[in-house]
């Protein structure tokens, strides 16, 4: 079968090659130079990609499509690198689109009807798509049929729809938002963690040749440890040190040239930017350390809720800088140790006798 792939409206980055009537052309070529193409060029997650050979052997020896699979976690992991490396491997059509995008039963129709036998439709931020859409889907998943209903009132009446047999892939970023009935319906459930820090440099260096950029390891692992686990991050920390090293050297990226690079956009040795240390800098002077609510410190920052709930908060909790408590956000002695303050001593609770107070009456 031809290989294709076709992407529809879709809110990310993420570009594919695809057929111009369907989607439009690709805008980042070098992201897609990027990725990787098949599953033995995948790093990390390595049950995750140990699991899917095991379904793609299946597949194949029994002539059958995928079958329907979940991926979720945070993003940057590698969720849509998975669903065009599974596309690669079986050499089917591969169709795009996401959550937001499909806005009523319509608009997921063509994506439907159009599917050929062991083609894969990817669903990104599946967990946004409306109720009615994810009722509409729920017999393809199970007897691939869509039942169309003609004509209303009395007239009204249902068409089973037979459908070609194929696979959906959806990824998320908040698998709980799912409702149970579409969660039970996909037959694999993968979850994506965060790579270490060896995994990250052996990207780096691979990515680096792929650029044609020479980098020496102890950059490439500098650059690692920075990028907070996620292999987004680190790709786009290599461009830019790339880019510094063109400019403002011989383009080959060394330790010191790296250190100056990422000095330059201001992320420190942990990976945190200028918007981080300002997070904790303001918990820990202004607030005391907390606890405090998330909605005094997006005021004093002069930011949004969401922005520090979804982009600067996670980062802090998973290295244990802040904690959440039933009172508010608070410090860790990390977090202050990170800024090169020292924690305040700790109150100690002092035991409250009847004797040591003043009676009623006294």
């Amino acid at each position: 079968m031809r290989e294709k792939i076709i992407q529809g409206p879709h809110p990310d980055d993420d570009d594919h090659e695809s057929e111009p009537s369907r989607s439009t052309k690709p805008t980042d070529a070098v992201e897609e130079k990027l990725r990787p193409q098949r599953l033995s060029e995948v790093i990390g997650q390595r049950s995750v990609a140990e699991r899917l050979s095991i379904a793609l052997a299946a597949a194949r020896k029994r002539n059958e499509p995928l079958p329907h699979i979940l991926f979720d976690g945070p993003p940057g992991l590698g969720k849509t690198t998975f669903a065009t490396v599974l596309h690669n491997e079986l050499g089917v059509e591969l169709n795009i689109t996401s959550g937001p995008a499909l806005d009523k039963k319509m608009d997921v129709m063509p994506y439907l009807t159009n599917a050929v036998e062991g083609s894969i439709l990817f669903i990104d931020e599946i967990h946004r798509m409306p109720k009615t859409v994810e009722e509409f889907i729920y017999p393809v998943m199970e007897d691939f049929r869509v039942d169309v209903v003609l004509g209303e009132g009395m007239s009204a009446r249902t068409i089973n729809l037979p459908l070609k047999k194929f696979t959906i892939i959806g990824a998320t970023t908040r698998s709980g938002m799912l409702s149970a009935p579409l969660r039970d319906r996909f037959h694999m459930h993968e979850h994506l963690e965060f790579y270490d820090v060896p995994d990250l440099a052996r990207i780096v260096t691979i990515n680096a040749e792929k650029l044609k950029t020479t980098i020496t390891e102890d950059a490439a692992w500098e650059l690692a440890r920075r990028s907070r686990g996620t292999p987004r991050l680190a790709n786009a920390r290599l461009r830019w040190v790339r880019d510094f090293a063109t400019a403002r050297a011989d383009g080959q990226i060394t330790l010191p040239i790296a250190q100056a690079a990422l000095a330059m956009q201001e992320i420190d040795a942990e990976g945190m930017d200028k918007q981080d240390r300002r997070y904790l800098e303001t918990l820990i002077r202004v607030f005391g350390g907390g606890p405090t609510g998330v909605e005094a410190l997006a005021a004093t920052m002069n930011l949004a809720v969401d922005t520090l709930d979804e982009e600067v908060e996670p980062y802090l909790l998973r290295r244990h800088y802040i904690v959440r408590t039933p009172r508010g956000r608070k410090a860790t002695a990390a977090g202050y140790a990170h800024l090169g303050m020292v924690p305040p001593a700790p109150i100690l609770e002092t035991e409250i006798t009847l004797l040591d107070q003043r009676r009623l009456f006294d």
